[in-house]
């Protein structure tokens, strides 16, 4: 399963059109997931850094699911984004 998730990070990056802003959430928690586990950083601490508040929370719903888990999740993932 390893090496399909390594294919399917490439294959992001070779993506034909940029996935929403909704989806790329999804990959960074799901990848964050995979390859990190559960969140153990603080939240952070500029209330207007949109950008890391929604990495934050993003990756922290992902809180409990094993690392094989969101590995398939990213995979399924970018598989339909492909289609």
């Amino acid at each position: 399963m390893k090496d399909k998730f390594e294919l399917a990070v490439k294959e992001v990056e070779l993506l034909k059109e940029r996935p929403s802003n909704e989806t790329l959430l999804l990959l960074y928690s799901l990848f964050k997931q995979a390859t990190e586990g559960d969140n153990k950083n603080t939240p952070p601490e500029n209330p207007f850094d949109f950008v890391a508040k929604a990495k934050y929370e993003s990756w922290n719903a992902q809180q409990g699911k094993s690392i094989e888990t969101a590995m398939q999740e990213y995979i399924d993932l970018v598989e339909k984004l492909r289609s």
